[in-house]
């Protein structure tokens, strides 16, 4: 057991359940159609990498058993689910809803969601991922858009008997706080929808909600063209908005990824002290396993993490623990990228190069 909870995101892609997933994988098993055909771009590059589960359809409860336990045996204990919303229904959800939900031993690893409200292009289709100026569906809801997104959120999820709660309050992180502000109109209106959203949640029997923003980076600079071409900092929208806490989703969105793994935890640790001189909210420490996104293109996409060995993961993991030991009075919370992120090299899963590698490093480093 652990008195850490360390939460690792999921990319619910890896299964042919979701009917809409084959306008960008055809083949019917989801990603792992890109994993499976992913070759190296240059001399040294570690592709192919082939999972050591094998390429099993993670919408299947006795799959998501198999995970579960996995996990749970080696500190990870809570799933952040990347939960997706376009063209006013749901998107790649059945990972969850018929996988980890009708898993017989869920109780064993917690989940919360992240919506992961940024706008689709073709990144996910080799075959056009080039097209990055290309928007299949805008991430983007209306007041009225999110209210049905609200009551699917508060009926089908927050109710879960394992959804991850701070002080009572399930916990929901927002993935693009500038898109979310320009559906509901800007600032105040977007302050008002999660005014209500929060009313809606202590009407359903909570005693509220934690709201948690993904920050990208602590230097970064929006804006908004609702309120006057306004440049705002993260901690404006923080403030303005109401978020609870804040964590980040990935390493390449503040620092240079491409070096050594132990020159970027350089860079997390500025960031992280950066973080704590300003924010006005708890920061949940973060930890990514890698990058490299060459799996999902045709040609070679700078930006590839180097040496990010199991042993050097151990010491990432033990750094966030050495964080979260110096910030007593928030929960113990620390945020992993990621479970499953095959295509973007940043996954915790076993493969044939490190084995359970990963895995055995986040359990020496937040095991007790």
């Amino acid at each position: 057991m652990s008195s850490y909870d360390a939460a690792a995101y999921i990319w619910p892609a890896y299964t042919g359940d979701e009917p809409r997933s084959r306008i960008f994988w055809p083949e019917g098993m989801g990603e792992w159609q890109t994993v499976k055909r992913a070759a190296a771009k240059f001399p040294g590059h570690t592709w192919p990498r082939k999972p050591v589960w094998g390429y099993g359809n993670e919408a299947d409860p006795y799959v998501m058993q198999a995970q579960i336990d996995a996990a749970a045996d080696h500190g990870v204990n809570v799933f952040i689910y990347d939960w997706y919303w376009y063209d006013r229904r749901p998107f790649l959800e059945q990972c969850l809803n018929k996988g980890y939900l009708q898993a017989g031993n869920r109780e064993r690893v917690g989940f919360y969601l992240m919506w992961a409200n940024h706008n689709a292009n073709y990144t996910w289709d080799i075959r056009l991922a080039g097209r990055q100026d290309c928007d299949v569906w805008d991430g983007a809801v209306d007041f009225a858009e999110f209210r049905r997104i609200a009551h699917r959120l508060l009926e089908g999820y927050f109710s879960q008997p394992t959804y991850y709660k701070i002080g009572g309050c399930p916990v929901f992180a927002i993935y693009d706080a500038p898109n979310f502000i320009r559906g509901l109109g800007g600032l105040e209106n977007a302050r008002r929808a999660l005014d209500w959203f929060r009313e809606q949640a202590v009407r359903k029997g909570f005693p509220g909600l934690h709201l948690q923003m993904i920050l990208w980076s602590s230097k970064a600079v929006y804006s908004s063209g609702v309120d006057g071409q306004k440049a705002l900092s993260p901690w404006d929208i923080i403030t303005a908005l109401g978020f609870d806490s804040i964590t980040h989703y990935q390493f390449v969105h503040f620092t240079d990824i491409d070096r050594d793994y132990r020159e970027i935890l350089g860079d997390v640790k500025k960031e992280w002290e950066y973080i704590d001189s300003l924010s006005p909210v708890p920061y949940f420490p973060h930890i990514s396993v890698g990058w490299d996104n060459n799996p999902r293109f045709l040609d070679f996409r700078p930006g590839v993490v180097k040496n990010n060995t199991p042993d050097a993961i151990e010491e990432a993991a033990r750094m966030a623990r050495g964080y979260a030991d110096a910030h007593p009075g928030q929960p113990r919370l620390i945020t992993l990228n990621s479970w499953n992120e095959w295509t973007e090299t940043s996954y915790l899963q076993p493969d044939d190069r490190n084995g359970y590698g990963y895995l055995e490093a986040v359990r020496r480093a937040l095991g007790d």
